[in-house]
């Protein structure tokens, strides 16, 4: 009698020592990465996730997804030092990561919040439609007493997505109502 078995396609990543010598630096840094992630949203494994992105890094240390996702862990890690690390790696690969820049923004907003607009603005500059961050940048602005700047970056803010007016803070809401888009003007659906 002749029993067949049907491997699958190995869902975890390679180590160096395992790794079928047919597999490419680049099939190599897939699996990393798709194991990494299913360690740090699935798994709920920061920790393995955290060593799996430093495998993945000796591999191809410019992988800003890598660096970036290093610096989000540490973050929810309370470590704001490693974050503020990755994060300005990250940066260094692409100067226009959105997220990067975001995330750093929100680490800085308390402790350097002139760093934190320069970081906003940034990423407002690489996506023009970043909500969340007009958002934020509205929030310092206002902390800081820049009532007409923070106006215009809630305006900008809501502009973008509506569901963000009742985050603005109140004494701004008058001015910065949502009105309907141009599609939406004269509508009669």
């Amino acid at each position: 009698m002749t029993v067949w078995a049907i491997r699958p396609h190995p869902t975890l990543a390679p180590d160096s020592k395992t790794a079928p010598a047919t597999w490419t630096k680049h099939q190599q840094v897939d699996a990393l990465m798709q194991t990494a992630l299913l360690q740090q949203r699935q798994l709920n494994d920061s920790k393995g996730a955290a060593n799996t992105y430093g495998r993945l890094l000796k591999l191809d240390p410019h992988n800003k997804v890598a660096w970036y996702n290093l610096g989000v862990i540490a973050q929810q890690d309370g470590k704001t030092a490693d974050a503020r690390t990755a994060y300005e790696k990250a940066l260094k690969i692409d100067p226009s990561f959105t997220s990067a820049l975001f995330n750093e923004a929100i680490l800085l907003k308390s402790s350097d919040t002139d760093r934190a607009i320069k970081l906003l603005k940034q990423a407002i500059a690489a996506d023009p439609k970043a909500a969340t961050a007009y958002l934020q940048l509205g929030q310092i602005l206002a902390d800081k007493d820049r009532d007409d700047e923070a106006g215009e970056a809630f305006r900008r803010a809501v502009a973008a997505d509506p569901s963000l007016h009742s985050q603005v803070p109140e004494r701004f809401r008058d001015s910065v109502d949502p009105s309907p888009t141009s599609s939406q003007a004269g509508s009669t659906r």
